[in-house]
């Protein structure tokens, strides 16, 4: 039985993290084995603030341990880490990706960089970023980094489509063979745009942005995970971000009619196999 290793955060109410994650993967048909990093009550920005606590490093290195001794490395396809609730994490995620490699060479490690937004009250603890960006994301894989994140691996600005394809290819530069950046602010009109360097050849993908109330948490999550499940199921890198952008639009689109700030994944399951909406993905 294969599959795919989701190493994030766990919210028991709402859809953030491996909340936001494992079910769309699911719905494409995959099986996922997620490992907690944190297990909080709910997502970090509600202002009533939130409970729980961050797992240890050792605790996510024994759950791991489990699935070594029970077979299960072999079989994992790929690996997504996400939101990470302590520097030590990075170490310990780092020595898993190692290991699930050497047991299964073809293993793609996907690396969402979540290095926190405090204008929005996304919070991650101290040193987070700096592992991540020394760490994890020139191990990577598939890297799918917001504007903020990408600037931070690269040190390259991005005020243009122009410097978000020089951003993407530096970063490939690093370590990472395909590089998605999933949420560019104004670089090509008013739509919500996401640009993929894959190779040699990079992709625009744009959506209408809807206008929230509240903007609604996990969509970065949401993003990365359909876009990784869309190339486990046998899609191109292009396919895959097509699909990823109409299905997400679709979940969104569901949220706003409903009224929710949380993404209504369950309400909106169906965009995962078939989007009701059909943006084309544009060659740079």
């Amino acid at each position: 039985m294969k599959g795919v290793l989701s190493i994030q955060s766990h919210v028991t109410y709402g859809h953030a993290g491996n909340c936001a994650a494992v079910f769309p993967v699911q719905r494409m048909g995959l099986e996922v084995w997620p490992i907690h990093t944190v297990h909080f009550s709910n997502h970090t920005q509600y202002h009533q603030g939130w409970t729980g606590k961050a797992a240890s490093a050792d605790a996510i290195g024994e759950v791991f341990e489990g699935l070594e001794k029970i077979g299960v490395t072999s079989h994992i396809q790929a690996i997504t880490t996400g939101y990470l609730g302590d520097a030590s994490h990075c170490d310990v995620i780092a020595r898993i990706v190692k290991s699930v490699k050497a047991a299964n060479p073809d293993c793609l490690y996907l690396c969402d960089p979540v290095m926190g937004s405090p204008e929005k009250g996304c919070i991650v603890s101290d040193g987070i970023a700096e592992s991540l960006v020394g760490t994890l994301m020139p191990m990577a894989d598939i890297l799918v980094p917001n504007q903020f994140e990408l600037t931070q691996f690269t040190g390259q600005a991005i005020h243009s489509l122009e410097d978000a394809i020089v951003a993407c290819r530096k970063a490939q530069a690093l370590g990472p063979k395909l590089v998605l950046a999933k949420h560019l602010h104004g670089v090509e009109g008013d739509d919500f745009s996401m640009v993929m360097a894959a190779g040699e050849t990079c992709y625009l993908a744009q959506r209408p942005h809807l206008k929230f109330e509240r903007e609604p948490v996990g969509v970065g999550d949401m993003i990365s995970a359909t876009f990784l499940a869309g190339i486990l199921t046998g899609s191109s890198a292009p396919e895959a971000l097509e699909h990823c952008n109409n299905a997400v639009y679709g979940v969104l689109e569901e949220t706003s009619a409903s009224g929710e700030w949380e993404l209504q994944l369950i309400a909106a399951q169906k965009q995962f196999e078939t989007p009701s909406h059909q943006f084309k993905v544009a060659l740079l």
